[in-house]
């Protein structure tokens, strides 16, 4: 396979399984060239009347796509700290360090403590903040 894009036609496709892994063999996916390569050869099955070995290559191609893509998303999406979390959450809640206080049932300043990063969550906090946000704890544990 080339590492730029060409349009591969369906009608030169195999029918076959072991023809088609002649054109390009499913492995998975490392790097841009890689990625180019079976998009192309899954863009040209796409639509098409598939026999069940075309089937069975096209739905492996697809998901070694979509892995390559969602790795690429993850390294590519900045992470988020805990506490930018919790800040996120309560300015779309309209809700201050007082009121996060309150959620927790503690003194007023630890709301704000907590937010200043002087002061970490415990494990009521973040259970109490999971449950009022339906999130997942694992978001206030970094």
């Amino acid at each position: 396979m080339k590492s730029t894009r060409s349009k591969t036609s369906f009608a030169t496709l195999p029918r076959d399984y072991a023809g088609l892994c002649g054109v390009l063999m499913p492995r998975p996916i490392h790097d841009r060239v890689g990625w180019e390569n079976a998009l192309e050869i899954s863009e040209a099955m796409a639509g098409h009347e598939l026999t069940a070995d075309q089937e069975d290559y096209f739905d492996l191609l697809c998901r070694l796509v979509e892995d390559f893509e969602q790795g690429q998303a993850a390294m590519e999406s900045p992470a988020v700290t805990p506490l930018e979390a919790l800040q996120h959450l309560l300015d779309a809640n309209d809700l201050s360090g007082a009121d996060l206080a309150r959620l927790l049932g503690v003194h007023r300043n630890l709301g704000a403590m907590i937010l200043r990063g002087e002061r970490q969550l415990t494990l009521a906090h973040v259970r109490t903040l999971a449950h009022r946000f339906c999130v997942s704890a694992d978001l206030f544990l970094g």
